[in-house]
């Protein structure tokens, strides 16, 4: 009887068991199937005074000032660029060319598809007038005579590019052609991403020593001008339709290709803020005024959210002491303090710096506890580094403002002689 009843026990716990588990691993699952659905929904979130869906798979909006990218889209992907390319190309040629400089054609640049200019093989043109067929009409034959001309060969100046690229920042942008037809070699394709496009862009109009003629180049209307000997007039007009669309476009340049898509990159400078878009891969044709929408979204977006504040703290001077030191001023102090502080020219500089609401700077103080004699005035004693979104703004110096000799035998012999003719 017992054995039936312990047999019937074990019979019903073999059944109840693997049901049991199978339940246990459904909730289980479930469960973690609904963790992942909502970290998947909490990862693509959103707030509400961001922008809202782009049509750009990359993009971002830059500080052109300070290089700081304010919001970012796929930022880091490395994609192609297209005509783009060729804000790199004109900054190259306004800062290598010389006086009236002269550029001759080749049978490469004539060889150039469409979008072109419309070169002869062996006309000679003044450099300066081709850089506007290069950005106002983005003309590609225009680009390879600007590119032969400044580096010898297209090959050679697409070195240049590269190593101008690594000058000013970027860590993921390749250059081929100078035109920025889809290319590609051993090393890879002709490539950038947005946060680079928009480090490039700021260069140009905020740091190179030609901002002023390109800026100059990239918002002309119209153009005209003529080959060397005068016998063919050709006249250029600027397509890039966002410097007529918000007031304060300062300059900018669209691209296209069938790897790319359409591109854009531009610059807007209102009330002492300058702000940077680029865009890659915003559509493709049906779709050519998705790029336009995507940067005015983005430009208002900075224009509504983005205030220069001064963000600099209070930064007093303090005594520090000097082990084995006697005090420059007060010879016969034998415990030395000398005082410390940041320089005060820069102390009273304002530290600027485009913020929105509810950012927060931090601001990170480091001492030395102590320092050794002998000490001269103006030895680094610490610093404060300023913080923002888990990036350094800037760093301010704390500096020795007094000198402290140093307490030695010769030291001591001078004092007991100093004192002894008082």
């Amino acid at each position: 009887m017992k054995k039936s009843k312990w047999r019937k026990i074990g019979l019903t716990a073999l059944i109840l068991i693997p049901c049991l588990l199978l339940l246990f691993e459904g909730n289980f699952k479930y469960s973690r199937e609904q963790k992942e659905k909502e970290e998947s929904v909490n990862t693509v979130h959103v707030s509400e005074d961001e922008p809202g869906e782009l049509y750009a798979q990359s993009a971002v909006l830059m500080d052109a000032d300070s290089g700081r990218i304010l919001f970012g889209k796929n930022e880091e992907k490395i994609r192609p660029m297209a005509s783009t390319t060729k804000i790199m190309t004109c900054i190259l040629a306004l800062e290598l060319m010389k006086n009236d400089q002269i550029a001759e054609v080749s049978e490469l640049a004539v060889r150039q598809p469409k979008v072109h200019l419309g070169v002869k093989m062996g006309e000679k043109y003044y450099l300066k007038d081709l850089l506007y067929s290069l950005m106002l009409e983005s003309h590609n034959d225009t680009a390879v005579v600007v590119a032969e001309a400044i580096g010898g060969s297209v090959k050679e100046f697409a070195d240049m590019m590269n190593e101008k690229a690594e000058d000013i920042g970027c860590e993921n942008t390749y250059f081929i052609t100078p035109n920025g037809l889809d290319e590609k070699d051993e090393k890879g394709i002709h490539s950038t991403t947005a946060a680079d496009l928009a480090k490039i862009m700021s260069y140009c109009i905020e740091q190179s020593p030609k901002k002023k003629e390109f800026l100059e180049v990239t918002g002309t209307k119209t153009y005209a001008f003529k080959d060397l000997e005068g016998k063919r007039s050709f006249s250029c007009n600027n397509h890039n339709a966002f410097l007529t669309m918000m007031d304060g476009a300062i300059s900018g340049k669209t691209g296209f290709t069938a790897e790319a898509g359409y591109c854009y990159v531009g610059a807007l400078r209102r009330e002492e803020r300058t702000f940077v878009v680029a865009l890659l891969a915003c559509g493709w044709p049906g779709n050519k005024s998705y790029k336009w929408k995507d940067t005015k979204k983005l430009m208002e977006f900075g224009l509504s959210h983005y205030r220069y504040k001064d963000v600099r703290e209070n930064m007093p001077e303090e005594k520090l002491e000097v082990r084995g030191g006697a005090n420059e001023i007060d010879k016969y102090e034998l415990n030395s303090e000398i005082i410390v502080g940041v320089p005060k020219q820069e102390k009273d500089t304002p530290l600027r710096v485009l913020m929105r609401d509810g950012e927060q700077v931090n601001v990170r103080k480091s001492l030395k506890p102590y320092l050794n004699a002998p000490v001269k005035i103006g030895e680094k004693a610490g610093e404060y580094v300023y913080i923002l979104d888990r990036k350094v703004i800037k760093r301010y110096e704390i500096v020795t403002l007094e000198a402290a000799e140093k307490r030695n035998l010769e030291w001591c012999i001078k004092v007991i002689f100093e004192r002894a003719s008082l």
